[in-house]
């Protein structure tokens, strides 16, 4: 596992400029609630992937100022030395719930809830927010690819393009948790054991003398797996003939050909007919070249001739929608002991927020095992799996949907409590296994990559009542 770095002046300035205003208006010991959610499924998909849950809580472990922190803020003048002071001593003391890395979500449902005095929980927001969102987006953009390939392995090939180096890394690991088989990035492999794997560039070609120069040294260096690069030049000409050559030459364990350019759909049919002829039956074909999910559906549908394939900037940077939109909200504080709910109201109805210390449920089929639905209700909320549960959705009541026969899992499992880890952490294998059960409880139709069968996801009752009465202007002060 990666070294943990201190991130806490990674943050936007007016959290500290809140944090000091609460030290200073008395409000630091305050206990806050503060949810993590996002309003849409990125690419108009059925859900995304919750990731980031390790990353924040490395971040999280690390949390302190140091002298040199300190020394900053003073010469950016506007900071008191009682404020200053109490930085000095600052620790994580909050009690933290998030929903596991791997696991199919949905607009709305708590991601990660936050409870804790206000200043620290307010310190987290954007360190939170960046690595649940960037994260998040990869790996939803990835099993999206990963499902167009049906089955096929698909390589993770994105640093170069990432948004910088964090971005390559941590993107990497998000890919792998969602299906990618592997990575180009080797810190990837060295940080967070995703493995990692390459051959050649079209440079290696060019170095040499000719084409077959190039793939007779390559393969002398590489018996056991070889795959060689085929497009440098001319992919039907010269790059199978010459792989062809070389390959009953040198005969490695495993062999393959990359073709990176061109109308691939063609050029592997036209390649997997040359190898055929060739006796190459178990060489394998892989295509790259700016890939996505529509691209590789569209190439299946052809009969491209494609055992695997390698995506980079369109999944490393989930280039379509390249932003997952969570945001950070108050919902709650105490007062006296007592929760008190907290909403943001906007002419915007996507951005009128559910108030109050809430948790998401999820319906289980009794007899499938699959997903049914899933409920945001209060924390102190109970379900009776005895009963027939009717899902509350005042909005459709012509559609009220009556679940039975069903069991009942709570989302968000507990991760900090008073600032100590009281999670299981999971390596990224377990992770990605993990995911990977997760996804099959979902039927087909929410997997469909345009106009997927909408997932029931509504508030309880006493949660529906809650927001409204607060929209109506009551509890108000």
């Amino acid at each position: 596992m990666v070294k943990s770095h201190n991130m806490t002046m990674l943050v936007d300035f007016y959290e500290l400029t809140m944090a000091s205003g609460y030290f200073e208006s008395g409000k630091k010991d305050t206990i806050a609630y503060f949810d993590v959610f996002y309003r849409r499924n990125p690419d108009g998909g059925g859900f995304a992937i919750a990731a980031g849950l390790q990353t924040v809580i490395d971040y999280v472990k690390n949390l302190h100022f140091s002298e040199e922190d300190i020394d900053y803020l003073r010469k950016k003048g506007g900071f008191s030395e009682g404020f200053l002071e109490y930085l000095k001593n600052f620790k994580c003391t909050c009690d933290i719930w998030a929903i596991p890395e791997g696991t199919p979500v949905f607009p709305g449902e708590p991601l990660i809830t936050i409870r804790g005095p206000l200043i620290e929980a307010q310190l987290m927001e954007t360190y939170i927010l960046l690595a649940v969102n960037h994260q998040s987006l990869v790996a939803t953009k990835t099993n999206r690819i990963v499902r167009a390939a049906e089955g096929r392995p698909v390589m993770e090939f994105g640093s170069r393009r990432a948004h910088g180096e964090s971005a390559a890394i941590v993107g990497a690991r998000a890919a792998y948790i969602a299906g990618a088989a592997g990575t180009a990035c080797v810190k990837a492999d060295i940080d967070y054991g995703v493995p990692a794997t390459g051959t050649m560039a079209h440079s290696w070609v060019q170095v040499f003398g000719d084409e077959l120069e190039a793939f007779r040294e390559y393969a002398s260096q590489h018996v056991e797996n070889c795959s060689l690069l085929v497009d440098t030049y001319d992919v039907l000409k010269s790059g199978v003939p010459n792989a062809i050559k070389v390959f009953k030459e040198f005969k490695p364990k495993k062999m393959s050909i990359r073709i990176d350019s061109g109308d691939i759909t063609y050029l592997s049919r036209s390649a997997r007919q040359m190898l055929d002829e060739a006796g190459l039956f178990e060489c394998k074909i892989i295509a790259s070249n700016s890939l996505d999910e529509y691209l590789i559906r569209d190439m299946l549908v052809q009969n491209a001739a494609i055992d695997s394939f390698g995506v980079g900037e369109k999944m490393i940077t989930a280039k379509s929608e390249p932003v997952f939109g969570g945001v950070y909200k108050l919902v709650a504080v105490e007062e006296e002991g007592e929760i008190k709910p907290r909403i943001k109201i906007s002419e915007n109805i996507e951005k009128i927020t559910n108030p109050g210390f809430k948790k998401a449920v999820r319906f289980y089929d009794k007899k499938t095992n699959k997903a049914m639905a899933d409920l945001i209700m209060l924390a102190d909320e109970t379900i009776d799996e005895t009963k027939p549960y009717k899902l509350f959705n005042p909005e459709f009541v012509w559609k009220k949907k009556i679940i039975n026969d069903f069991y009942v899992k709570e989302l968000a499992k507990p991760i900090f409590k008073q600032g100590k880890l009281v999670y299981n952490e999971r390596n990224t294998e377990e992770i990605r296994e993990y995911c990977k059960e997760q996804l099959d409880t979902l039927w087909p139709e929410v997997k469909r990559f345009e106009n997927p069968h909408q997932y029931y996801v509504d508030l309880s009752e006493k949660l529906w009542r809650l927001k409204n009465d607060l929209l109506e202007g009551h509890n108000f002060k």
